[in-house]
């Protein structure tokens, strides 16, 4: 059986980098308005000009948006033979069919995501797919939802050959 890989879509993908940008945005320009202030009261230095601010506003969420979607092919969930596998770019965490016992769409805070229940009692929280509001949402929610349940009752009740 081919992998079947579900990553979150560029809407998402752009949503979550500038939501991380505009964070380092907000610590940058706090940052930089404590050096400045701190500069200006021990010495006589010169306000920061007007691009340097415009910087640390802006350029942080953009830097962002483009890294959420370069980033996007790396995130998310493969399934084959072997399992489920949760991918990131910093490594990845596999589930063998044999520990998987159920597969649930859960509301969790603002999103619907996907959880792996294991025979331990433990749940994994899938990277994608997943859908919320604005930029989280995921039309196609619901048919990944169902594809991912479908591989992996073939996989524990037979049906799909390895």
């Amino acid at each position: 059986m081919d992998a079947a890989r579900f990553s979150p879509t560029w809407q998402q993908a752009l949503a979550r980098g500038m939501y991380l940008g505009v964070l380092g945005a907000v610590m940058g320009v706090s940052a930089g308005l404590l050096a400045a202030l701190v500069a200006h009261s021990w010495t006589a230095a010169a306000a920061p000009p007007s691009w340097v601010w415009a910087l640390l506003a802006f350029g942080p969420p953009l830097a962002g948006g483009l890294g959420g979607v370069l980033l996007r092919p790396r995130l998310g969930t493969e399934i084959d033979a072997g399992g489920i596998r949760t991918v990131t770019p910093f490594g990845a965490g596999v589930q063998p069919w044999s520990r998987v016992v159920d597969l649930r769409a859960e509301r969790r805070g603002a999103r619907t995501v996907v959880s792996v229940y294991l025979e331990s009692g433990a749940s994994v929280q899938l990277r994608a797919p997943y859908s919320g509001e604005l930029f989280a949402a995921d039309p196609q929610f619901e048919l990944k939802v169902f594809a991912l349940s479908h591989l992996w009752r073939s996989h524990r009740f037979g049906g799909v050959p390895s």
